[in-house]
C-alpha cells in the first residue's frame, strides 16, 4: 500500500483459536523500519486472524499517511 508492505503474520495459540498480528514495513536496506501489532482479540480460523490483522494494518497505514 504505498511505500508500506502489510503481511498477516497469524498464530495458533495454545487454546487452538488463533491471533491475529500484522507486520507494516517501509524502506530497503538499513533505512527499513517495521511495525509490528498484536492484537488482544482471538479468532477461530486462521483466514479470520489474517483478514483482521490486514485490515488493521491498512487502518493504521491510512491515518498514518492521513495525517502527513
Amino acid at each position: 500500500m504505498g511505500k508500506y508492505r502489510i503481511a498477516a503474520c497469524p498464530r495458533q495459540l495454545d487454546s487452538g483459536r488463533f491471533a491475529a498480528q500484522v507486520s507494516i514495513a517501509s524502506g530497503r536496506g538499513s533505512a527499513c523500519t517495521d511495525r509490528v501489532m498484536r492484537f488482544v482479540d482471538d479468532f477461530l480460523t486462521i483466514d479470520a486472524a489474517a483478514d483482521y490483522a490486514i485490515a488493521q494494518g491498512i487502518d493504521w497505514v491510512s491515518a498514518t499517511t492521513r495525517t502527513h
